[in-house]
This record gives C-alpha cells, sequence and structure tokens, in this order.
C-alpha cells in the first residue's frame, strides 16, 4: 500500500499537497482543457471532493482569475439537480485558483456511446434530464458553451439508473478570452459546435440546443451528423453543410425523434426550438407517446449482465482521526513504563511523551472548535442552497410560462400578419367596386348600378369585418405581448434578487471558510508535530524486546490507517467510505 502511495507521489510531485489550507491532494484523476482534476479530501471535515486546479500555463494570467470566479459563481447560482454542485471556489496563497466540486461515481455517455446507438427510450430520458438543466441555467443567464458526451455523466442514484450530472457549466467561455487566443480563433469541440460558434461567434443557448442535437444524433445512430479528420473541414461542414436525416442510417429512427433532432441542427438559429423549455415539452410528448414497458433488446441485456459483473470500485482512505492520537499515545505510555522505572526515565523520551498528550488534548479542543465552524458554514450552505433551489424554481415556473406567451404572441403576430394582407386585399377590392360605382353612377346606366351598388357594399363590409378582425387580432397579439414582457421583467428582478443574495452569502461563506482554514492550519501543524514525536518514541522504543508486542500493536494500527499521516477529523461529521470513480468530476 505505502509502495503504491510512493508511486503515486512521484508521477505527480502535487499529490498530499493540502491546497487552500482545507483539501488534501489524494489522487490524480484527470487532465483537461483548463486544468488538471484530483480527487481530494477535506482535512476536517473528511468529505471527499474533486478539485480542479488551473493550468499550471495559465496561472500567470491574472484576468483569468476574475474569468473563472465569475463563471463559476455564475454556474454555481444555477443549483440544479443534473448539474454539478461547486462547493468552493477561489485562490491559494500561492496565486493559484481551484475549483471544488462534488465527487461522482459514474459512466461517461461518451463511453455509453462507444458501444452504438442506445433504446430510444433511454436516450429520450437521459436527452430530456438534460434540457431540464439547461433550461434551467438558461433562465438564470448560463450557457454551457462545450456541451458534449465527454461532459454528461450517468450515475446511479436512489435506485435510478442513468441520473444525469453535467460538468464544466460554463467554464468553456473561458477559453475564448482574446487575451488567450488569436483573433477570430474558434475553440471548443469541434464535433458538437454549432454554426455560429464555428464562425467565432458569441455562444449562446441555441448553441447549446444544437449540441443536444448532435447528442440526440448520436443516440439514435451511434454517430456524429458530421465527420472529419481536419478541423478546417469539419467546421465548415457546421457551418454550411445540411445535417442528414438519422433515418438514412439507421432506418427505424422515430419519426418524431427524427423531426426533433433535425430541428435542433437547423443552421439558423432562429430555426431551432425557441427555448429549451420548448423542447422540453416535446421531448416529454415523445416520452409519453412511447411504450411505457419495451422488451430488453439484445443489446440491454447483454449490457445489464456486464453491469452486473463490475467490481465496485475501492473505497477512498480513511483518516484516523484524534481519537487515534490519544490511542497511540496511550500505547506509547504503556511502553515507556515497562521499559524504563519512573526515576530512570531519559529526558528526552519524557518530553516526547509529555508532547504526544498534550499534542492529542490540543488536537481534541481543536476538534471541538472546527466542528462548531464546520456546522456554520454547512448552514450557510444549507440556506444558501435552499434560497438558490427556491428561486430557481421560481424562475423556471416563470421562464415555462414566459416561453408559452411568446410561442403564442408569435403565433398572434402571424395571424396579424395574415390578417393585414386580406385587408389590403380587401381594400384594394373596395377600392375597385367605389369606383365601379362611381363611374355607374355618372354615366346613369340604372341596369348595372344596383349590382355595381350592391358588389360595393358587399366589398366595403367585408373590409369593415377584416379590419375589425385585425384590430381584435392585434390587441390579443398585444395582451400576450405585454403578458411576455411582464413575466420577462419577474424573471429579471428574481435573477438580480438571486445576484444580490448570492454576493452577501459568499462574504460569510467566505468568511466561515476563513476561519475553518485558520483551524485547518493549526491542525496540520499539530499533526506534523505528533508524526515527529511519534516517530523519535518509536524509533528510541522498537528495538526494546520487553515492548515487542506493543509495537508490533502500534505498527498494525499505523499500517491499517490509509495514510501515513494523522489528520485532525471533526467528530461526528465523517462521510462514509465513498468509492472512487471510474471517471472524476470535471
Amino acid at each position: 500500500m505505502n509502495t503504491a502511495r510512493n508511486a503515486n507521489k512521484l508521477r505527480d510531485p502535487a499529490l498530499g499537497r493540502v491546497i487552500a489550507g482545507r483539501y488534501r491532494l489524494e489522487a490524480r484523476a484527470g487532465e483537461g482543457g483548463m486544468g488538471i482534476v484530483y480527487r481530494a479530501r477535506h482535512v476536517l471535515i473528511d468529505r471527499v471532493v474533486a478539485l480542479k486546479l488551473i493550468r499550471p500555463d495559465l496561472r500567470g494570467e491574472t484576468h483569468l482569475r476574475a474569468w473563472m470566479l465569475r463563471e463559476a459563481r455564475a454556474a454555481n447560482r444555477v443549483d440544479h439537480a443534473h448539474i454539478i454542485d461547486i462547493h468552493d471556489i477561489g485562490e491559494t496563497e500561492e496565486g493559484e485558483l481551484y475549483l471544488v466540486m462534488e465527487y461522482l461515481v459514474g459512466t461517461s455517455l461518451s463511453s455509453v456511446l462507444a458501444k452504438g446507438p442506445m433504446p430510444l427510450s433511454r436516450g429520450v430520458d437521459i436527452l430530456e434530464q438534460m434540457c431540464a438543466a439547461l433550461a434551467r441555467a438558461h433562465d438564470l443567464g448560463v450557457v454551457h458553451r462545450d456541451l458534449k458526451s465527454d461532459n454528461i455523466l450517468l450515475l446511479t442514484r436512489g435506485g435510478r439508473k442513468d441520473f444525469v450530472k453535467i460538468l464544466d457549466f460554463g467554464l468553456a467561455h473561458l477559453a475564448m478570452d482574446p487575451r488567450l487566443s488569436p483573433k477570430g480563433a474558434v475553440f471548443g469541440t469541434p464535433e458538437y459546435m454549432s454554426p455560429e460558434q464555428a464562425r467565432g461567434e458569441e455562444a449562446g443557448p441555441p448553441s447549446d440546443l444544437y449540441a443536444l442535437g448532435v447528442l440526440f444524433f448520436e443516440m439514435l445512430t451511434g454517430t456524429l451528423p458530421f465527420g472529419s479528420t481536419d478541423r478546417e473541414t469539419l467546421l465548415e461542414m457546421q457551418r454550411s453543410k445540411g445535417a442528414p436525416k438519422p433515418s438514412t442510417i439507421k432506418p427505424d429512427v422515430h419519426p418524431r425523434a427524427e423531426a426533433i433532432v433535425l430541428k435542433l441542427l437547423e443552421k439558423d438559429r432562429h430555426k431551432r426550438y425557441q427555448d429549451a423549455h420548448h423542447l422540453h415539452e416535446e421531448l416529454k410528448a415523445l416520452q409519453r407517446s412511447l411504450p411505457s414497458a419495451l422488451p430488453q433488446t439484445p443489446w440491454e441485456v447483454q449490457q445489464a449482465a456486464q453491469e452486473s459483473h463490475l467490481a465496485p470500485p475501492p473505497p477512498s482512505p480513511q483518516s484516523p482521526g484524534v481519537i487515534e492520537w490519544a490511542n497511540r499515545a496511550a500505547l506509547f505510555s504503556r511502553m515507556v513504563s515497562r521499559v524504563y522505572a519512573a526515576d530512570s526515565l531519559p529526558t528526552e523520551v519524557h518530553a516526547a511523551l509529555t508532547q504526544s498528550w498534550d499534542l492529542a488534548s490540543r488536537a481534541a479542543r481543536l476538534e471541538g472548535e472546527v466542528a462548531s465552524h464546520t456546522r456554520m458554514l454547512e448552514s450557510l450552505e444549507r440556506r444558501g442552497r435552499a434560497l438558490r433551489a427556491e428561486i430557481g424554481r421560481k424562475v423556471e415556473e416563470l421562464a415555462h410560462e414566459e416561453s408559452r406567451a411568446l410561442r403564442d404572441a408569435a403565433s398572434e403576430q402571424h395571424e396579424v400578419t395574415r390578417l393585414a394582407a386580406l385587408v389590403q386585399v380587401a381594400e384594394r377590392a373596395a377600392g375597385v367596386a367605389k369606383e365601379q360605382a362611381d363611374e355607374a353612377t355618372h354615366l346613369n346606366t340604372s341596369s348595372l348600378l344596383r349590382a355595381v351598388y350592391e358588389r360595393s357594399g358587399a366589398t366595403s363590409a367585408m373590409l369593415e369585418a377584416r379590419r375589425e378582425a385585425l384590430t381584435l387580432c392585434q390587441q390579443k397579439a398585444h395582451i400576450k405581448d405585454a403578458h411576455a414582457k411582464e413575466l420577462r421583467r419577474q424573471i429579471d428582478e428574481l435573477r438580480a434578487q438571486l445576484a444580490r443574495y448570492a454576493e452577501a452569502l459568499e462574504e460569510d461563506l467566505a468568511a466561515a471558510r476563513e476561519k475553518v482554514t485558520s483551524r485547518t492550519r493549526e491542525g496540520i501543524a499539530l499533526e506534523k508535530s505528533f508524526c515527529d514525536v511519534s516517530n523519535l518514541l518509536l524509533n528510541h522504543l522498537k528495538p526494546k524486546p520487553e515492548v515487542r508486542d506493543l509495537v508490533a500493536e502500534l505498527l498494525s494500527a499505523m499500517n491499517g490507517s490509509a495514510t501515513p499521516n494523522m489528520v485532525v477529523k471533526t467528530s461526528g461529521l465523517a462521510s462514509g467510505a465513498i468509492p472512487e470513480s471510474r471517471r472524476l468530476s470535471g
């Protein structure tokens, strides 16, 4: 075990570091475009997290700090079940940016799609969850900008398979900063990039919907709509080439699913779904139309068999906690009492033994202080999550209503345009009829006069009826448009309220985190001192034959711990063993 740990540290010297005085890096989980992701553990509350450190070559970009902090905080305000939770954001004393996220166990959508197309019901279920998360994010002004199968993690949660978590929300925007790139450069993942992004334009909510279309196409067919080994060729395809019909690749594709895909993959963003709420309605309608319980396909049976035989991932290491300090101090006291009489105890051994008890006592007191500060911090975090969720739900309800109101207003406006054209036709017809009536009156052609006046009266009546219909329709369009604007005003007010609250809460959280951090640093210093004292006593007592059994007991306890160091841990708040993810967040 120790050999493996030493090998890990040789591979990455950052392992074992404590970031921001709170998070000890335990294992390297992966590396992305913006940074390196580690499995880390809060050294006091024993919470396992995924910690992303900004890429070393970008740390000198001072403006990047503001970007990352702003984007991450904006994403964190979304607070949706299907978006990864962000626990902490900040900078180390050395100026390193870090992002602390929930630690997830799951399978990436990309690894699932690598096995081929998936059943329609499964694909729609996954897409519907993603769409719900995007709707909430877009309502709050947050755009993902780099949605792809690698950024979608499928978990098993509460007995439900395929529980979606979207990763890296909003952070892709950092790569588009002009100070980091040549003018006109295009960043992102070309296979999932919208036409507007491929042209170098700013990504918006329609860009995320286009990426959903690519993902749905991939779910239905097992392949991407556009493919090329040349990046520029692929970007040009995204800009100008029409998307193929999924049914040309897989003939049994559901017609309604194909229609949704093709609408999402429209080159003109205005021809896509108006917003994620509109798409969500379509997906729910498609779900309702599908059979509730389809028989498993051979592919599904095979997948279930494979998953059932997967060995559970190994547990994460657990720290011994301060109670173990007192136990080890007591064990050293037993050793000393066996080896030395009270009047022959060496001064350095006596001092070390006294110090071990003192350190254990100080650590116990510190644990109580940390427990108090941690409870306060967790209370603030819970309050923040609750308020973000409450405001988010209100915004989502209003935005869903706004989406329908805008569609109704657009429909009424379309009717206004149609009626306005009919009024013009009626006006021309009425004008012609009036001219004919005037001419018949002037010529005193009595045989035609009656028919002409009847025709003139009919065209005038039709004109008046169409004008009334147009006026009524304009009024309805105005009412619906005004309703949509009022909903937008309420949404903007709630978003502003959320921003104000988030800023105030962030100040309180920063103060609470600083208190925990200061105690953590003290705990780490105590830990180092206790390790030094323990090593001194152990080296002195290990050769003594009369305490061989106690030394073996001590070494067995130390080898049973997953970490060689002893970490202060808040009593009662330690989490259970959290399994190591097959693919970590970030």
